[in-house]
């Protein structure tokens, strides 16, 4: 099984690829059995704005975001919370998805001022509509107490224990998925 954790902020000076790197090698440590984890980064993939006139070089950026996606049987998506939402590149990344996600699992790990909580709260609705499964448990980090000046991740330890659920419930139900995928 493989399990992507996905970076949701292409910002300079962002705080996403420590949060991305720790959730990384949170998960990797578990030592699950059966299960890779990946790390994302969507700023590798400089997606084009969805709709807009696209050349070669942005349809090949496209496909390699498409196959990528594609090949997970699961996600955790790292998401920070601009303007109490999920940041316009990742939902621009996002609307490029379809059938890449279908019937799949994710959970979510959010930071921000008020932790992430209400971009989480979006992407649950965003991804519903293309049936993609949101977990219940998420992790939350608050740019207050989790980040040194705002921009020095420091984690309080506590997080291990939803980080540890959220994993739990994103392997069991795409485990339950992907015998659902073989079906349809």
């Amino acid at each position: 099984m493989k399990i992507g954790i996905i970076v949701g902020s292409v910002r300079e000076g962002r705080n996403g690829d420590a949060v991305g790197k720790w959730m990384y090698d949170f998960a990797s440590s578990r030592k699950d059995e059966d299960v890779e984890y990946e790390l994302v980064d969507l700023k590798d993939y400089n997606l084009p704005f969805l709709g807009a006139e696209t050349n070669e070089h942005q349809m090949a950026a496209i496909g390699a975001w498409l196959g990528k996606i594609a090949s997970f049987d699961g996600y955790v998506f790292v998401t920070p919370e601009y303007n109490r939402s999920v940041g316009g590149a990742f939902k621009n990344a996002l609307d490029y998805l379809d059938g890449e996600i279908r019937n799949k699992a994710v959970g979510y790990v959010g930071y921000g001022g008020l932790g992430g909580a209400f971009a989480i709260q979006s992407l649950r609705g965003i991804n519903a509509e293309r049936s993609l499964a949101s977990v219940r448990t998420m992790v939350s980090f608050s740019l207050m107490t989790d980040f040194e000046n705002f921009s020095v991740f420091t984690p309080a330890p506590y997080h291990e224990v939803n980080a540890n659920t959220m994993l739990d419930e994103v392997i069991l139900w795409s485990r339950a998925f992907e015998t659902i995928r073989k079906v349809s």
